[in-house]
């Protein structure tokens, strides 16, 4: 790889959400989310053909608005989230849904990938995760190790957890936590863990990073300060249960045992235009933590 030219693929609008298809194990694939005000937003299904080195490509609409968060089913790679704008009574508001491709878009093998932004066709509406009452939201979260039937959604100080009932087309309340303390607290982001039965989530509001427990959503532990500034994502060790990566704004990589939330394991500061657009979006694909 190391002889290889880059591999550079250019988006006609701008765009900040971008995820693995996580369901998806024959091929490696990443969906990204657009973000126009004067246009139509579209998703951009990008396979990566590591042996040839090239990109291949598929293109969705998504005419709900500018996409400011995507999140793939670990169950159904032809089911996923967005979180998008919303006008509503002349106020923006961050709305979630869950879309489902078309089914011969799935595979990424469709005949014609090079006529998919010509005549693109449209993402199918499953449901809305109505969090009218909770504020916007910042980010959809997969169970990571589930059937696809509970996603949690992050909408300013509430931390929601969602059963989708009837092949998606329906989303309960199942429970719901509260950010508390002084001032206008609001999730950022946040991570569901892999391990202990998919039971605990890790968030980030502000500096701070917390963790809960899904079964009481009740706060565990509370990293005051993880960062100088802005957590900006975090990320959970596949092969260590008790160990949690975040980035932020003031472009370091911090590595945590919940354990022991006095210091970090380790700290990585580089350079500060890399690390600050720098996400942990799909880190455990891309090192596998020893």
């Amino acid at each position: 790889m190391e002889d290889d030219a880059p591999v550079i693929y250019g988006l006609e609008f701008q765009a900040r959400a971008l995820t693995a298809q996580t369901a998806e194990t024959d091929t490696i694939r990443f969906l990204v989310g657009t973000q126009s005000l004067k246009f139509d937003n579209q998703i951009h299904i990008i396979d990566f053909d590591d042996e040839n080195n090239i990109i291949n490509k598929n293109v969705l609409l998504h005419h709900a608005g500018e996409i400011w968060h995507i999140s793939s089913s670990p169950a159904d790679k032809g089911v996923l989230t967005t979180c998008y704008n919303k006008t509503s009574e002349s106020r923006v508001l961050t709305c979630a849904s869950v879309w489902r491709m078309p089914a011969e878009w799935e595979s990424g093998s469709h005949e014609s990938p090079d006529d998919s932004s010509n005549n693109p066709q449209t993402l199918e509406l499953l449901c809305h995760l109505d969090n009218t009452a909770h504020g916007n939201v910042a980010c959809v979260l997969w169970e990571p190790m589930g059937d696809g039937k509970r996603v949690i959604s992050l909408a300013d100080s509430h931390a929601v957890l969602w059963d989708l009932q009837e092949s998606s087309s329906k989303a309960m309340m199942s429970s719901s936590a509260t950010l508390e303390g002084k001032g206008q607290l609001k999730f950022t982001s946040g991570k569901w863990s892999p391990h202990h039965n998919c039971t605990q989530l890790a968030t980030a509001n502000d500096t701070a990073i917390r963790g809960w427990d899904l079964r009481s959503m009740s706060q565990i532990y509370c990293i005051e300060n993880a960062h100088g500034q802005l957590v900006r994502d975090l990320d959970f060790n596949p092969n260590k249960q008790y160990y949690l990566a975040s980035c932020g704004d003031d472009c370091k990589v911090k590595f945590w045992d919940v354990r022991h939330i006095n210091e970090p394991v380790k700290t990585l500061e580089e350079h500060s235009h890399w690390l600050y657009s720098t996400t942990l979006c799909g880190f455990s694909h891309l090192f596998r933590w020893q």
